[in-house]
């Protein structure tokens, strides 16, 4: 990053389309702001809140919109990027705050005692949004925090443009002024955030410091295996090279037990199907979000290589015409993969697909469960009683059954565990409320005979006095 800003690029040509701010006056000025806001908008009723029902609207509007922005940016094809953005709306669930906020109350627990608890705003929280969901995850962090009546500073990662338009459809939706507040840059930003005691809370994907309330998605390895023939190799190749493998629930490890290792030869034949270009209505797999991701990808490929296992499919060779200057890597499969291996051990974050073997379903849990990411896995099988063995005993946060990305609806939560996660209370949904509030509680005694009490009552209260 620059001293003073930084620069973005398209990936499929690595030409630079704009440049951001990044100074650290500017990242304090945004600090400030949302520092000033939050007493007013903290202060503002629940009911005022739902400027996110308009929100919505705006978002589904410009849906088109706000994709092309992340073709534009990240290389996602178009109906991907589309997709982002619909399941970005988790701001649907915030326009049910009346009632996931409500509070507790027990009467009478003694004599004319009442407690009562309700929920209330932190203050002004923050949130580092990763690359490879430019709406979808931003609009998990900053809708949530806000409705709970807190303020918000989020700073996205190298695709800005969408971020950007979704603050402005916000302001346009009637949000106040200085609720929501952009930084942009890469670890001086990121440092920032983590170091400035003003931030209460950080909804991040690295780490966790300084005593904040924090949320961090980290690595993931996610496997697949069992079962349903066409139904599996379709899922498998879909849910592994869409978004060219940039998704921490990517399913990128699928592990064929018993008969289905006989599969091989027709997943590679319906991976090499797939279309690589830039987006377009064709394409099916677009380009890596930099260079440096590219070089590492194929470092990674050859570094299964150099440990003995076979590559079926190598996609490092590919060549776009008319994008000889993208970040390009063809789908690639590597068989014969072993866990001691670093294309294992490493998550690679692009259109790769290892895969691992088992004799049994018994040895394919033992294996899972010994990888010390649990962000997800899957099970694709025709046995109900398969099914739930390995639902039962797998040890990952997110399971999916018949379903190779299983990412939860915004009225549940994201519930990545292990080393895929840090904190104590996951994202969005009922966990999210609980994060970006504080419970306070009331204990209140009002007395009848308390106007004529004769002497202090030096004991403390207890059941039935």
């Amino acid at each position: 990053m620059e001293e003073k800003g930084k620069s973005e690029r398209v990936v499929a040509t690595n030409e630079v389309i704009a440049r951001v701010p990044g100074t650290q006056e500017e990242m304090q000025a945004a600090v400030d702001s949302c520092s000033r806001a939050y007493h007013s908008w903290s202060e503002t009723s629940i009911l005022t809140r739902q400027i996110f029902l308009r929100y919505q609207m705006l978002i589904k509007d410009n849906i088109k919109e706000l994709a092309k922005s992340i073709t534009l940016e990240q290389g996602k094809t178009l109906a991907d990027a589309e997709g982002d953005v619909f399941r970005g709306l988790v701001v649907e669930h915030t326009c049910s705050i009346t009632s996931l906020t409500l509070g507790e109350t027990l009467p009478s627990i003694t004599k004319d005692m009442d407690t009562y608890t309700y929920r209330l705003p932190i203050g002004v929280c923050a949130g580092i949004a990763p690359f490879n969901f430019p709406a979808m995850i931003p609009l998990w962090m900053f809708p949530m925090g806000m409705v709970c009546g807190n303020t918000y500073l989020l700073k996205p990662e190298c695709v800005p443009t969408c971020t950007m338009l979704l603050a402005k459809m916000l302001q346009d939706a009637g949000a106040p002024d200085g609720m929501l507040n952009l930084i942009h840059g890469q670890h001086d930003a990121v440092n920032f955030i983590c170091d400035n005691p003003a931030i209460k809370t950080e909804y991040i994907y690295e780490g966790s410091i300084n005593g904040k309330r924090v949320q961090s998605n980290i690595g993931a390895k996610n496997h697949g295996g069992d079962a349903n023939k066409d139904n599996t190799l379709n899922q498998l190749v879909g849910a592994a090279f869409g978004a060219a493998g940039q998704r921490s629930r990517a399913l990128s490890t699928p592990v064929l037990v018993g008969e289905a290792r006989s599969w091989l030869p027709e997943l590679v034949e319906r991976t090499k199907a797939l279309h690589v270009n830039a987006a377009n209505k064709q394409s099916n797999v677009g380009p890596l979000i930099s260079p440096q991701a590219k070089e590492r990808v194929c470092s990674l490929i050859q570094s299964g290589v150099d440990e003995g296992a076979t590559l079926l499919l190598d996609g490092r060779s590919v060549k776009i015409k008319g994008y000889e200057n993208g970040n390009f890597v063809g789908p690639t499969i590597i068989a014969k993969v072993t866990p001691q291996m670093k294309r294992y051990t490493e998550e690679i974050f692009g259109p790769v697909l290892i895969v691992l073997e088992a004799d049994t379903l018994d040895d394919a849990i033992s294996l899972v469960n010994r990888n010390p990411y649990g962000n997800g896995t899957a099970i694709f099988t025709t046995n109900g009683a398969a099914a739930r063995k390995y639902t039962h005993e797998v040890d990952t946060g997110q399971i999916g059954v018949n379903v190779p990305i299983p990412v939860p609806l915004p009225m549940f939560s994201f519930t990545g565990s292990k080393q895929s996660f840090r904190g104590d209370i996951n994202f969005y949904g009922k966990q999210g409320i609980q994060f970006y509030t504080q419970t306070k509680t009331v204990i209140s005694q009002w007395k009848a005979e308390d106007a004529t009490l004769q002497r202090p009552a030096v004991t403390m209260p207890t059941m039935g006095r």
